[in-house]
């Protein structure tokens, strides 16, 4: 199986070469990766793997040859998979400058053995295809970092916050509403004790006042004002319960 291939990267072509020679960037990025463990030039890693319908684990070496920092290295292999079969091959790699950071490019040349290699050409074609387009995409992702410029973390959604976000932003937020909470009962009954608490008041007054007939028209304008506002009152409260 021979294959190429090439991917963008928007990072400085010595920080990409850096991370292809990290082991835990590449933990992180090969598919199934259970493992990774540098040894000098030689990284020994356990991965777990699905080609077509055959599972395998494989416990391979791989080693780092022909290094050109930061330009170019080749790297090669073997995996035994138990029952399944076994893999190997190697890869030249490639880096070159380009406008916006560093392309890296690839030229893959492995073998299969085993049950592995009853599976047919396509099928080991397509799934290493597959794994090395998530290897290069989760590549890319790790070695460019989280976006410039990216949203930092929502802040929880309370008055509090709003508050602080509208501050740092300069844009004015209006007061929170509150709504008092309706009685737990007795709707229209507190209307009638307000306007019954007024009229009473006014009474004492007027057994005070010398002008005892004005007091009196008041006094009665002033217990129906207050019973009807007081009524009302009661209806809504009984409404909202």
């Amino acid at each position: 199986m021979e294959m190429k291939g090439e991917q963008r990267i928007a990072a400085p072509r010595a920080k990409v070469w850096e991370a292809l020679n990290d082991a835990e960037v590449l933990r992180k990025c090969i598919p199934g990766c259970q493992s990774l463990d540098k040894e000098g030039d030689r990284m020994k890693a356990v991965v777990e793997i699905k080609i077509g319908p055959i599972g395998a684990r494989f416990n391979g070496a791989v080693t780092i040859s022909d290094a050109n920092p930061p330009e170019s290295y080749t790297i090669s292999g073997e995996g035994q998979g138990g029952t399944v079969g076994n893999a190997k091959g190697g890869a030249k790699v490639r880096l070159t400058e380009v406008d916006g950071g560093t392309l890296l490019s690839y030229e893959v040349d492995a073998q299969v053995g085993g049950r592995l290699a009853q599976l047919g050409g396509p099928i080991i074609d397509a799934t290493a295809k597959q794994l090395a387009g998530k290897f290069f995409t989760k590549f890319g992702d790790v070695v460019e970092g989280p976006p410039a410029g990216a949203a930092p973390e929502a802040a929880p959604a309370t008055v509090a916050g709003a508050a602080l976000a509208a501050a740092a932003s300069g844009v004015a937020v209006a007061a929170p509403q509150y709504v008092s909470a309706a009685p737990a009962s007795g709707g229209t009954l507190w209307g009638w004790i307000v306007a019954v608490a007024l009229a009473v008041v006014t009474g004492f007054l007027i057994g005070r006042s010398t002008e005892g007939e004005i007091w009196m028209i008041g006094a009665i304008l002033t217990a129906v004002v207050a019973a009807a506002a007081g009524f009302e009152a009661g209806k809504r409260n009984g409404a909202g319960r």
